[in-house]
């Protein structure tokens, strides 16, 4: 430590002009103690502008200016050479959304998939997942609904990243950020409601035990309605954490979260024509059995984080995460279109039940160094991983002769016919599973001068996965070993802009995107591959506003096409190809008015089959070719502000074989805020403000979900 660093933390603290959590400002008073023994980095003191968050960000407004997921280290947004968007706290509480999908619609590059209704699933970058998926750098890759109760932020990264993350990601990954014990005091509750019956209660306490000692308590219950027909959902969590100074170069945090989601599972209206059935009529129509209907899952999930700094100055963040999932769903749903007379449509459905548990540990050592003038931040570390569950599934079977479906007039598409559910022995799976993985992984961040970075790196992961067929005991296993490389430059002509070049791959095990039945035909298939290059700039207009746009080309290699002479196997011929260009921009543009959003324009194509009627040419599914969103929010007055949101998306198709178009459409939500004391802000939202009929998102060309209409909800903020 120098004595140039020693004279500003004195004085930022003295002051008061320096915000620095408890967890630091404890490690500063073992400074006067023994001087060295943290360096500026453990510290991170920050202006008044920013206060320092969980895994290494600083966040003001609505602008994060640092981050460690892209990096594994805390690195200013500014010098990071990929397109990065984060979502902080205070916009999550502004825009009031109810899930984690529709939260991340403000993101350029990302749009919403339905996930079948009872799941998060999005689409970026062309690339449409349900898996990748992350809290604090580790997976989370159960197909579930997250809350956000507990979160501080949700970090999107765009491209290819397997150096970072391992498999998967081919478009993107999304983690999200927990709120941790820091030390501070925090007394917060939230309480909302609104139309359908939306009922909704989340509490935040935090404080000090002692000055070496802190904890904190997220909880959340909800009990809400949906704009659908029948729809309904419960939900509940707690996550308890607990910070310990041990000593001046190490800390120890705890978290447990118990997470309990029950609600009613909606696939949406079916097609006629080639676009949805009488859409602007059936908002709220559900087709199907709705006393089958139902999905759930307990999620337990205990992390422990060590973060230790050693005498050589090598810095270690371990993380240990065991977590456990029980998940199921049951739905019945439009099993095709709506004939040309318009009497007819078929109702089909299943159920599916998914157990795992995951135990990841995740292992990063940072060391600071320097060659002559040239600055290095070396990475390098391992990870090891075990999942593990079962992979079982029932066909539902309508009336006393056991029919596969049943047909329905599709202005009385409700049907209560008897339902039968039973595992078919052949298409549905029963099995059990198991996935081995370890990596080793280094990177180099080199300041070659203050205004020249490089960023490089390579990823080694071995994968053994088996999938044993609990009927014929039969078991199928791959082993593969990818080499994910990444390259980076930044060039800064001014100290505010950043110029970025980045080259990047990923890879997905043939298993697929979630982990489960393995079959002979994807034992021999090879992992797909992504490979993305792209060109960027980002810059800071002001110190409180980033503005960001980036082009790029992403190709997707090794999608599977039916063998058609060997039912069950695979032609690995298929590839996807998307170019596009996002914009973004986060903050305050002036003292009384923030921005967060954008726009992107991407070119997703198929480029190679990958089934008979998913051909060259072909537009990949949900993917407009233009999207703007933009959130803008005014300070009128101190204590009165207003909130206005725009999401305009050019028309999609439900899927890549583009038989059936999903129009575009343009949305208007509102937000109204009142400082009512010092400590209480009342709030308004209002969704679609202007009551518009559109389509929202589908899963396949007879899953579409209609738009919610106008919605308006209320929530009271207090903090004491």
């Amino acid at each position: 430590m120098t004595w140039a660093f020693e004279r500003r933390l004195a004085y930022c603290l003295l002051a008061g002009t320096c915000l620095v959590t408890p967890v630091r400002a404890q490690q500063a008073e073992w400074l006067a103690q023994d001087p060295g023994a943290v360096t500026l980095d453990q510290i991170s003191v920050e202006s008044a502008t920013g206060r320092p968050e969980p895994q290494g960000g600083v966040t003001v407004g609505y602008l994060t200016k640092q981050t460690r997921s892209a990096t594994k280290t805390a690195t200013p947004v500014l010098d990071i050479p990929q397109s990065i968007t984060v979502v902080p706290k205070e916009q999550i509480l502004d825009q009031n959304y109810q899930n984690l999908t529709e939260q991340l619609r403000f993101v350029p590059g990302l749009v919403p998939a339905q996930g079948e209704g009872n799941r998060d699933q999005v689409v970026i970058r062309g690339q449409n997942t349900s898996a990748d998926f992350y809290i604090n750098g580790i997976r989370d890759d159960v197909q579930y609904f997250r809350d956000l109760y507990n979160i501080q932020r949700i970090e999107v990264l765009k491209g290819p990243d397997s150096l970072i993350f391992g498999r998967g990601g081919g478009g993107g990954i999304i983690n999200r950020v927990l709120k941790e014990a820091d030390g501070f005091r925090v007394r917060e509750i939230v309480a909302g409601g609104g139309q359908f019956g939306d009922k909704r209660l989340a509490v935040d306490i935090g404080d000090r035990l002692s000055d070496t000692a802190f904890v904190r308590l997220n909880g959340m219950v909800e009990d809400s309605g949906t704009y659908r027909q029948f729809g309904d959902l419960r939900r509940y969590g707690i996550n308890p954490t607990a910070t310990f100074l041990i000593d001046p170069q190490t800390t120890l945090k705890l978290s447990y979260e118990f997470f309990h989601d029950d609600r009613f599972p909606d696939r949406g209206i079916p097609s006629q024509f080639g676009r949805p059935y009488r859409y602007r009529q059936n908002t709220r129509t559900f087709f199907g059995n709705p006393t089958v209907n139902h999905t759930k899952v307990d999620a337990n999930i205990a992390t422990v984080q060590l973060d230790h700094l050693f005498e050589s100055g090598v810095e270690m963040h371990s993380q240990l995460r065991i977590a456990d999932y029980d998940r199921y769903y049951v739905n019945t749903l439009p099993g095709g279109a709506v004939n040309a007379a318009g009497t007819a449509v078929t109702i089909t459905g299943y159920r599916n039940d998914t157990t795992r548990t995951n135990y990841f540990s995740q292992n990063d050592f940072t060391y600071r160094f320097s060659t002559g003038d040239v600055k290095h931040t070396l990475l390098g570390g391992f990870e090891l991983g075990y999942q593990e569950g079962t992979a079982f599934r029932q066909s539902l079977f309508f009336g006393s002769n056991l029919a596969p479906n049943i047909t329905v007039n599709p202005l009385r598409p409700l049907t209560f016919a008897p339902v039968f559910l039973r595992n078919n022995g052949t298409t549905d799976a029963n099995s059990r599973y198991d996935l081995g993985l370890a990596a080793l992984y280094a990177q180099d961040q080199v300041d070659i001068t203050d205004w020249l970075q490089l960023v490089g790196g390579l990823r080694w992961d071995h994968f053994d996965f088996s999938s044993t067929d609990r009927r014929t005991l039969v078991t199928n296993n791959r082993v593969d070993d990818p080499i994910s490389p990444r390259a980076g430059l930044v060039l800064k002509p001014l100290p505010n802009l950043a110029l970025y070049t980045s080259y990047s791959v990923s890879y997905l095990p043939s298993s697929g995107d979630q982990i489960g039945v393995f079959t002979p035909g994807l034992v021999i298939a090879k992992p797909e591959q992504f490979e993305n290059t792209e060109v960027g700039v980002k810059y800071d207009v002001n110190p409180r506003f980033q503005v960001t746009a980036a082009a790029y080309s992403l190709d997707r290699y090794n999608q599977r096409l039916a063998d058609p002479n060997n039912p069950g196997f695979f032609i690995l011929s298929g590839k996807t190809h998307t170019e596009g260009v996002e914009i973004g921009a986060n903050g305050y543009v002036t003292d009384w008015w923030q921005v967060a959003g954008g726009y992107s324009f991407t070119d997703a194509r198929i480029a190679s089959a990958t089934s008979a009627t998913i051909v060259a040419g072909n537009r990949v599914g949900l993917v407009p070719f233009n999207a703007f969103t933009l959130w803008n929010k005014f300070d009128v007055t101190p204590d009165f502000s207003v909130g206005v949101g725009v999401l305009s998306y050019a028309h999609t198709f439900a899927t890549s074989d583009n038989t059936v178009r999903l129009p575009g459409y343009t949305r208007f939500d509102l937000g109204l805020f009142y400082q009512i004391t010092e400590s209480v802000r009342a709030q308004v939202n209002i969704e679609n403000l202007f009551d518009r009929r559109y389509i929202a998102t589908a899963d396949n060309n007879n899953n579409i979900t209609p738009g919610a209409p106008r919605t308006i909800r209320a929530q009271v903020v207090a903090r004491f």
